[in-house]
């Protein structure tokens, strides 16, 4: 669960953008209606750029924000998202990258992964996969998918923002 966060907080949270970059950056269409004890992070792509995505974390109570660059995405048949480990058709996961923080960031220093084109990582992890004939789900497996995105999006966030 996220605290709610306002406009202004959202951009205050951003670390790895200069003060320009995060002025022209779109807010989700839906940022009043967001439910935030549904959210895990917050990500959206940038309605004012097609390739712009951004994420939103909660770490300790302070909310961290990175601005992701969107490669095309893959011509493959088919890709995994390294933060919610759901299999998509290839043109549904695609690379995105973001500029490292401080003076690694104004080397051009940058990290990335592959993540859902929509970046709706946290909404696909709580879609319960199609069970076999006589196959039970077991107790907690969608808190552990839950939980698994959470912390695979905190680290590739801590992992873009470190100075190490």
């Amino acid at each position: 669960m996220m605290r709610p966060l306002t406009e202004a907080e959202i951009r205050a949270a951003i670390r790895n953008a200069d003060a320009d970059e995060i002025a022209e950056i779109g807010m989700p269409h839906d940022l009043i209606l967001i439910d935030w004890d549904y959210l895990d992070f917050l990500s959206w792509r940038d309605p004012a750029s097609s390739r712009r995505g951004i994420v939103i974390v909660e770490n300790d109570g302070r909310a961290e924000g990175i601005v992701l660059r969107c490669t095309d995405p893959s011509r493959v048949s088919s890709g995994m998202c390294n933060i919610c480990h759901t299999l998509q058709p290839g043109n549904q996961v695609a690379l995105f990258t973001a500029r490292r923080g401080g003076a690694k960031g104004k080397r051009g220093d940058s990290a990335g992964t592959y993540i859902c084109a929509d970046l709706s990582c946290h909404e696909n992890v709580r879609l319960a996969h199609p069970l076999a004939p006589n196959e039970v789900r077991a107790p907690g497996q969608a808190d552990m998918r839950l939980d698994g995105a959470r912390t695979r999006m905190e680290r590739f966030v801590e992992r873009v923002l470190s100075e190490a």
